[in-house]
């Protein structure tokens, strides 16, 4: 018999940057323990592939396109949401920017900008957009899909790692002030995983050379490797948990 603290049926969740990488496997199973998932990201036929997968493996899945950029285009996202499935339960907010690789000294202020729109500003679109029927409920978890960039520096993808230090701290303030409604918010900050959106690191040999060096488990991410936390944080398992950065990335943070 599986354990009830996993059983997500019933559930109704919403993963941003969902069509691939970290964002389709934590659809993926998150609909695997029950969850009416709502894949999106900006390109409506990568949607509906993924989406096509989850119900092939058994999963629910309904597709919804939204560019996190684009508030109108949020609000439909979750205002589609609750009349095609109900309320939000989860919301995972794993769609990200990060359109420069370099140092900062040559950073246009309107790639920085971008960066901070995209990966802080429109999380708290999503946030305010689920806390009216979360808060009604007195259940709800939020994740934010940060990264171990924002405990470490970097000097070739700074502003990207500002802004995941940010989405850490936007989940402490949101736990603290959304906790009496029985609303988690954490954030899940991966190391480096073999995904099309860190492909200029892991596809660095010299890069990648050096991380395998210096993590304890001698390896980098796969997507899957992720998506457990997902799950554990959506339900009953992850019910004491809020406010919190879980860290995933083979024990590199750990070493000098």
């Amino acid at each position: 018999m599986a354990s009830p603290l996993f059983d997500l049926t019933g559930k109704v969740a919403v993963v941003t940057g969902s069509s691939k990488g970290i964002g389709k496997s934590i659809a993926m199973h998150l609909a695997l323990q029950g969850a009416k998932v709502v894949v999106s990201s900006r390109k409506a036929p990568a949607c509906e592939e993924a989406a096509a997968e989850i119900r092939a493996a058994g999963g629910q899945a309904t597709v919804i396109p939204c560019n996190i950029s684009n508030k109108a285009q949020v609000e439909r996202l979750f205002a589609e949401t609750k009349k095609q499935l109900g309320p939000v339960d989860v919301l995972v907010c794993n769609a990200a920017s990060n359109p420069y690789y370099g140092p900062n000294e040559k950073l246009p202020d309107d790639v920085f900008m971008k960066v901070m729109h995209n990966n802080i500003l429109s999380n708290m679109w999503m946030v305010n957009l689920c806390l009216p029927d979360m808060r009604a409920k007195k259940d709800g978890s939020i994740m934010i899909v940060s990264s171990i960039g924002g405990v470490r520096g970097s000097p070739v993808i700074g502003a990207y790692c500002i802004s995941k230090a940010a989405d850490m701290q936007l989940a402490r303030n949101l736990a603290l002030e959304y906790g009496p409604d029985n609303i988690r918010v954490n954030t899940i900050a991966p190391g480096l995983v073999k995904t099309d959106f860190a492909k200029a690191l892991w596809d660095d040999p010299k890069y990648l050379e050096k991380r395998l060096a210096t993590a304890p488990l001698r390896r980098i991410g796969e997507p899957d490797d992720i998506a457990g936390l997902a799950v554990l944080l959506a339900g009953k398992a992850g019910a004491f948990i809020t406010g919190q950065t879980l860290i995933a990335d083979a024990g590199v943070t750990i070493g000098g």
